[in-house]
């Protein structure tokens, strides 16, 4: 006789199993997020498990080139391609997480007609909003006559034998997936096992059928796509997209791409009739800069996924108000921060210790990449010797605990795009290769940190201020 379901309580943050509620969960320490859930499955048997016999699936072979020349779907914007390697792949799962409002409806509306008005089948599926308003947001991008079909829906069954009905969509697209349920799982929308049923059966669809398809994902506070990570391993892409609700710029950022290379971004700028492509960021980032340079600022050349970006960093530092110093850090990591401060006092006898210290990255961009370091230190020693940088300066290379410059990768992208936008000269790390030479670009090469100063003559302006 089959044991009857039990109730249990599952983490919505780790998928963490407890038989009781507990305040607190005892796999990822996060407090009020277990769940009550119904286990319908039975548990093991005691011993080996009788298998039902399967069928003998057909091998191929490596060597096969059958489906080398993989047609991918061009959706016409040029941005979201580059991020996704060259366009969608079809029976590919693709997820979108960012935060509420950042745009991801926007954008996926946007993909929707580009791909109808290009003569595919494309289904749009919407658990949060009406089909009226999302013709509202189609008439405003301008869209409205395409031929998107659209419904209102968030029942997993349905959703499947409404694209299973007729020829097989191009795109399916469903806004968002901790909106569905699952028939058979006791268990509200947007729960651990709701989200990952629903995935599963989506997915599977998707690779049957030959349909690409693209999920949308709520954030969590910490900016991670809510749910257990087992759903971004069940996709084969992960963008997220970010921006900053004080700025009009959007980055669309690849973590996770079967089809192409990872970290890769695109930049969009939200206006009054969508998002609209951003086909150079440097300019962009580089737009709002003061033609005087000002202490404290600094032009970084970095590069995200293949792309060479110029941003700006900027610097403020200022004596401490209170007896603890304040650090505050907008677009870096903030640890990274307090490692460059304490090797700039170590290695160059410069002290931060009496200074509140305030970093951004301007426009709104995050930056991960090690080689903002010699960047970020220029501004700093700008902004507390009060000394203006040269304006047509550009700055990379990674600073280690001993002071030393390690070599960047892709140097002459970097090089190419500060020349474009007319820098003069680049100041990075000695090791490492530069490619051709190029006259129109001047090369400072730097051993130490402590080079820094010596070269841009901060030392010796310290010492007759």
């Amino acid at each position: 006789m089959a044991k009857a379901a039990r109730s249990i309580f599952v983490c919505q943050n780790c998928a963490a199993e407890a038989p009781r509620w507990t305040g607190k969960c005892a796999g990822c320490g996060e407090w009020n997020t277990m769940t009550e859930e119904s286990d319908a499955a039975p548990p093991p048997a005691a011993g080996l498990t009788r298998l039902p016999a399967g069928k003998i699936v057909a091998l191929e072979s490596l060597r096969d080139e059958t489906d080398a020349d993989l047609k991918r779907l061009t959706t016409g914007i040029a941005e979201l391609d580059r991020v996704t390697g060259g366009g969608i792949v079809p029976g590919s799962a693709l997820l979108v997480g960012g935060e509420p409002g950042i745009g991801k409806s926007t954008l996926l509306l946007q993909v929707a007609a580009a791909l109808a008005e290009a003569g595919r089948r494309t289904l749009y599926f919407t658990g949060e909003e009406a089909t009226a308003q999302v013709r509202l947001r189609a008439q405003r991008l301008g869209v409205a006559e395409r031929a998107v079909a659209i419904a209102a829906e968030t029942s997993v069954s349905n959703i499947l034998a409404t694209a299973g009905e007729g020829p097989t969509p191009d795109l399916i697209i469903v806004d968002s997936v901790q909106t569905l349920w699952t028939e058979g799982l006791d268990a509200v929308p947007g729960t651990i096992s709701q989200v990952r049923a629903a995935t599963q059966s989506l997915v599977r669809f998707a690779k049957a059928k030959g349909a690409a398809l693209i999920l949308v994902g709520h954030v969590t506070k910490d900016g991670q796509i809510a749910g257990p990570k087992v759903v971004e391993h069940m996709v084969d892409t992960v963008l997220y997209f970010e921006g900053d609700r004080g700025h009009p710029y959007r980055i669309l950022r690849a973590t996770k791409n079967r089809f192409g290379a990872t970290d890769e971004i695109g930049v969009f700028e939200m206006v009054a009739s969508g998002l609209r492509e951003v086909l150079n960021p440097s300019e962009l980032f580089l737009g709002d800069r003061l033609a005087s340079t000002t202490p404290g600022s600094a032009v970084f050349a970095g590069v995200e996924g293949t792309r060479p970006i110029l941003v700006e960093i900027q610097a403020l530092v200022v004596p401490a108000t209170f007896g603890s110093p304040r650090r505050a850090v907008v677009g870096w990591d903030s640890n990274r921060l307090s490692m460059l401060l304490a090797v700039i006092d170590a290695r160059c006898g410069i002290s931060f210790g009496q200074h509140d210290v305030y970093l951004s990255v301007a426009g709104g961009l995050r930056i991960t990449e090690p080689a903002v370091d010699l960047a970020a230190a220029a501004a700093l020693l700008s902004s507390i010797l009060d000394i203006a940088l040269p304006k047509n300066d550009v700055y990379f290379g990674e600073i280690s605990l001993s002071g030393a410059l390690r070599q960047a990768g892709h140097v002459p992208p970097r090089l190419k795009e500060a020349r474009k936008l007319g820098f003069k000269r680049a100041i990075l790390p000695q090791a490492g290769d530069v490619g051709a030479p190029d006259r129109r670009m001047e090369m400072l090469r730097l051993a130490h940190v402590k080079g820094l100063v010596e070269a841009l003559g901060l030392q010796e302006k310290r010492k007759g201020a």
